[in-house]
């Protein structure tokens, strides 16, 4: 992990570090044992790793790394099978107790969005369609959880409100419709700001593309609706889909026209892998 990435990350990592109340028993801290303990991690499900500068921030926010321990890195993204063990060298025991928990609910937790989002990815990458996150993600977590969509082969959709203008139905509703909800998104004056709007109905698709808005969310609709969207589809334009899709029906969405699937699942209902870490003396 390079000086830059541990820095980005060491506010977040003390703040997640003080739930486990590090201070609050002095003694405690100050009697837990400094022999060293060779690590290990054993990987309890086939995975695709990810969040492996998570896992070393734990530890660099201790006051402790090394080159073995960096090794870790070099698994990034890579495909491991349940049953394998990587070896991560030693560390003071008091230092490998205290970053255990938090490190492997972070390395656990971003692989298993890497995981299960290339599940995804697979299915539609010899269509051309991405796969992207949405904003559905865990409090204080965004930034993992969307690094790790990346890693598992999806593409990353707004990381906050403001990053692209998105006229949902709230808009619309409180706005006064589709067309002064988008001139008051215009009148923001955000020179290089994109608009997406989301899509309810084919006469509402055909009022985005009067317009001349170039980026629709189709929501919840089904297929033969999105045949019928794509037949009226702009060259410029791109459609994402949302709303429906799952693993058992992804493929009936593999639509020619259809640019992108969006999917708060992959973040906020991947299938939880197993990892832990194991100390020898």
């Amino acid at each position: 992990m390079n000086m830059l990435m541990q820095m980005a990350l060491l506010n977040d990592v003390r703040t997640w570090l003080e739930e486990d109340d590090l201070t609050r028993n002095v003694y405690y801290i100050k009697s837990l044992p400094n022999h060293q303990v060779e690590l290990s991690l054993k990987i309890k499900s086939d995975l695709i790793l990810a969040g492996s500068d998570y896992f070393l921030a734990v530890f660099a926010a201790l006051g402790f790394s090394s080159s073995e321990l960096q090794k870790i890195s070099s698994f990034e993204g890579k495909r491991i099978s349940k049953g394998e063990v990587i070896n991560l060298g030693s560390a003071p025991f008091g230092i490998a107790l205290s970053s255990e928990r938090l490190a492997l609910n972070l390395l656990a937790h971003a692989s298993s969005i890497a995981t299960w989002t290339n599940v995804f990815a697979e299915k539609t990458k010899a269509s051309g369609i991405k796969i992207l996150d949405t904003r559905k993600t865990t409090p204080g977590l965004r930034a993992l959880e969307k690094y790790a969509v990346r890693v598992g082969g999806g593409d990353n959709h707004r990381f906050g409100q403001g990053d692209v203008w998105m006229i949902k139905d709230n808009h619309k509703t409180s706005l006064g419709g589709l067309k002064k909800a988008y001139e008051f998104f215009k009148s923001q004056g955000t020179f290089y700001n994109s608009m997406v709007v989301e899509i309810h109905s084919i006469e509402e698709l055909k009022e985005a593309i009067d317009l001349g808005i170039r980026h629709v969310m189709l929501d919840n609709f089904a297929p033969a609706k999105i045949q019928e969207a794509v037949a009226l589809k702009p060259a410029d334009m791109t459609y994402e889909a949302s709303g429906g899709i799952r693993l058992e029906n992804i493929d009936q969405y593999l639509i020619r026209g259809l640019d992108a699937i969006s999917m708060g699942a992959i973040t906020n209902a991947a299938p939880r892998v197993d990892i832990s870490l194991k100390f020898k003396s």
